[in-house]
């Protein structure tokens, strides 16, 4: 099955909700998701995310290695973001950030870093994360409110014990 690449818009200071996931979270189910024209993007989103909340697939993202993503993730800003949410589940990760420098510099230096490093403590080798990514610009206030809290209890609504290790965020005490 041939896959068509998304589109990714991409303006600096623009707010991105940006959702990757690992490579081996990627299934059949998934790629028929992608396929299916009857389905809107953000209903093909919304799938793909509750899909991957429940699978087993592609789950490496945990102990020490959700600590080096999560750490990795924070380290980039304020020179390629500014950072207002992180959620990272087993096998996929959410970001909310105000852009400061090209989507595809900000993805390239996410995933090529974390991949490299993962992979290393994984003795492991070959692509970590799907390929293609997914990302929303925000349209207003509104929006970026919705996106914040989905991102906050993205771990908490798939019930995962350690929900308190998996969100980051930086206006906890402002809402």
């Amino acid at each position: 099955m041939t896959r068509k690449a998304l589109h990714h818009y991409s303006e600096l200071n623009t707010y991105q909700f940006v959702t990757f996931r690992t490579q081996d979270s990627v299934d059949a189910y998934l790629l028929g998701i992608h396929g299916n024209p009857n389905l809107s993007a953000s209903e093909k989103q919304m799938k793909i995310d509750e899909y991957c909340d429940l699978s087993n697939k592609g789950c490496y993202l945990k102990g020490e290695i959700l600590t080096l993503t999560m750490g990795y993730i924070k380290k980039l800003e304020p020179e390629y973001y500014q950072l207002y949410a992180v959620s990272i589940m087993p096998n996929h990760v959410h970001l909310l950030f105000q852009q400061k420098q090209a989507l595809s510099v900000v993805m390239q230096k996410i995933k090529g870093a974390t991949a490299f490093y993962i992979n290393q403590h994984l003795s492991r080798k070959g692509h970590f994360w799907e390929k293609s990514y997914f990302d929303k610009a925000l349209r207003d206030e509104k929006h970026f409110h919705v996106v914040y809290e989905y991102i906050k209890n993205n771990a908490v609504k798939a019930n995962l014990s350690d929900a308190d290790l998996r969100f980051y965020g930086t206006l906890e005490n402002l809402i």
